[in-house]
């Protein structure tokens, strides 16, 4: 697995890399925003480790330019920005997990695992039909009757998760252990307010997407 880990602190990068390595991940280091764009644009990584305050360009622009890209690298935000709005923010604009500083190197540990362990999920269980609808967890692509629907890779990776259990209730908590894993909580007007985005686009594509709120329990998948 190869991690690209863009951090300015050079002690606390350099523990990383022996740390990382020391556990068989290969690991490519960036001091700077720019350099560390340059490198994810231009090389293929697993996983990004990225800090948000960073000399040139900040962490949140350069995760803004990975999705633009259409790039579906994981992206874990490691950074000493700890209050809920910070943590948001980060998930909001496409990072797939968010750590604080301080922090332990066991925990970033698992979270790397476990981001792993949700990317081979996601793509092995993504596939089939709903009322016209197709989802393909592996070019991450929502269609209605051959249209493609733009979402954000939060708002796919919601209605993903509902859409592989079909004639299954799926609870807040299986959602936002998508988003985030175990280790995080994604409310459910967080979760409400993916869906009300991707409802508004599907409106505009003609169509009504099929997921009604049980309330209380969660979400379902509702076939016509």
């Amino acid at each position: 697995m190869k991690l690209l880990l863009i951090e300015d602190s050079e002690p606390l990068r350099r523990g990383l890399m022996v740390g990382l390595q020391n556990l068989g991940y290969r690991v490519d280091e960036a001091a700077d925003g720019e350099q560390g764009l340059a490198m994810a644009l231009s090389l293929r990584y697993d996983l990004i480790v990225l800090d948000l305050m960073l000399p040139k360009m900040n962490g949140l622009q350069i995760l803004a330019e990975i999705r633009q890209k259409g790039l579906q690298i994981k992206v874990l935000i490691l950074s000493a920005k700890s209050e809920v709005k910070d943590k948001i923010d980060g998930l909001m604009q496409g990072a797939d997990d968010y750590l604080a500083k301080p922090f332990s190197f066991e925990e970033l540990h698992a979270r790397i695992i476990a981001l792993t362990r949700r990317g081979e999920l996601t793509e092995s269980t993504s596939q089939g039909e709903v009322n016209g609808f197709r989802i393909d967890g592996e070019k991450k692509r929502l269609t209605y009757q051959q249209q493609e629907i733009e979402l954000t890779p939060h708002e796919f990776r919601v209605v993903e998760c509902i859409f592989n259990a079909r004639g299954r209730v799926v609870s807040l908590e299986q959602i936002s252990d998508a988003l985030v894993g175990e280790f995080d909580y994604v409310s459910k007007n967080t979760i409400e307010s993916h869906l009300s985005a991707v409802r508004r686009k599907v409106r505009e594509k003609g169509a009504v997407l099929p997921i009604k709120n049980k309330r209380g329990f969660g979400y379902i998948v509702e076939v016509l």
